[in-house]
């Protein structure tokens, strides 16, 4: 299982440095679900496509990805990772950003069911040069967007 995971894993990061958004949809079931940090959830094959050439290559490119000490049980896989970009967004064309964090990944059938992923995006937001009354506007979007599309259950109102 494990090595086939680092190959799901290779096959994963060499889709997203290319640019080829088939490559890295075809890696997904048919109504598998990535879940960016930066851009949202997106379900199924043609918006997985769409997420990595419409938003991941128009806002950077020359992206490294670098996935670390891969772990799996065949249904769920978890690795650490290094991932950088240089930004093609204004107004920080040409600032380059290098994040480290963690995936999660619920697999099926050697395929992805789930991505998922953890890291700090205000360390990347501020390696940018985001004005802190910017970044206040974004971190609280992505706030809200973990608050509605979370069950926090228990978690909420606690004493």
């Amino acid at each position: 299982m494990a090595a086939d995971f680092a190959s799901l894993l290779a096959r994963f990061t060499a889709a997203v440095e290319a640019a080829d958004g088939a490559a890295l949809a075809a890696l997904f079931t048919e109504d598998g679900l990535y879940d960016d940090t930066f851009y949202g959830a997106f379900r199924g094959r043609a918006a997985i496509r769409a997420m990595l050439e419409d938003h991941f290559w128009r806002d950077g490119t020359a992206f490294r990805w670098d996935m670390r000490d891969p772990v799996s049980d065949g249904r769920t896989g978890y690795a650490s990772w290094l991932f950088s970009y240089t930004a093609r967004l204004a107004p920080f064309t040409g600032r380059r950003v290098v994040v480290a964090g963690m995936s999660r990944f619920a697999l099926a059938g050697g395929l992805i069911i789930h991505y998922a992923e953890a890291f700090d995006a205000g360390q990347a937001f501020r390696q940018l040069g985001m004005a802190p009354d910017r970044l206040a506007v974004v971190l609280d979007r992505m706030n809200a967007r973990f608050l509605a599309a979370t069950e926090l259950g228990r978690h909420r109102g606690a004493d």
